[in-house]
């Protein structure tokens, strides 16, 4: 596929087929995600590759509390677990809501379960005395989390980034033996997907874009 097809049509994934994925395709999908920028080319990632059911079940009920969150607060027309606003949910309002299955599920039901993590030690947390959650850290994992997916759909496979199990972090890193300097900062359901879409709705350029300063106006299209 030509690249900008690739970027266009990198969807989230979350219904697979029977389809083992083998360890020569994720050997080459990870073989050119590496090459993904980040910071002082300290190449801080590592992945971990779950096959087994009954760990990818494990690694999914922690996160079900974070999903049951994540459920309600869209229900109540909420922006879900953002760090701006606090919910104006009780703890027993959430506690009764259905664990969303398509925030579940295919952790479960995907032919590879890839964890994405970072060792802490070896990237530049810019942001980390701002009063403010801190996401700097990310831009030295998350391009190489994006390039496995833009990858595997060039290979005809699919997946999603999923984070509402890494709410309960203490507990995928117990399940997978992950150290504590290094977190969990991705989990990505891996596969071939039941159905390839081809066209993706997103905003356009100009409802993001700010000329010289915030709300400066946007950047048109050409003429």
């Amino acid at each position: 596929m030509e690249l900008t097809d690739v970027m266009r049509t990198t969807f989230s994934a979350r219904e697979f087929t029977d389809r083992p994925v083998p360890d020569e395709v994720l050997y080459g999908l990870l073989d050119v995600a590496r090459f993904a920028p980040n910071g002082g080319n300290r190449q801080g990632w590592s992945v971990v590759i779950v096959r087994d059911r009954a760990t990818q079940g494990a690694v999914a009920r922690a996160g079900e509390a974070g999903a049951r969150r994540y459920g309600a607060q869209r229900a109540a027309g909420e922006s879900p677990w953002n760090s701006v606003i606090p919910t104006q949910l009780s703890d027993e309002t959430i506690a009764q809501t259905p664990v969303p299955a398509t925030l579940i599920q295919p952790l479960i039901d995907a032919p590879a379960l890839l964890v994405v993590c970072v060792d802490l030690r070896v990237v530049a947390s810019m942001d980390q005395y701002l009063e403010r959650v801190g996401i700097i850290s990310g831009a030295s994992v998350y391009p190489f989390a994006w390039n496995i997916l833009l990858a595997a759909r060039n290979a005809g496979l699919g997946g999603t980034i999923t984070t509402v199990a890494i709410s309960d972090e203490p507990t995928v890193k117990r399940v997978l033996g992950i150290p504590d300097h290094v977190a969990v900062c991705a989990l990505l359901p891996l596969g071939y997907p039941v159905r390839q879409l081809t066209k993706l709705r997103r905003e356009p350029v100009e409802s993001f874009t700010h000329l010289g300063r915030w709300g400066g106006g946007p950047l048109a299209r050409p003429r």
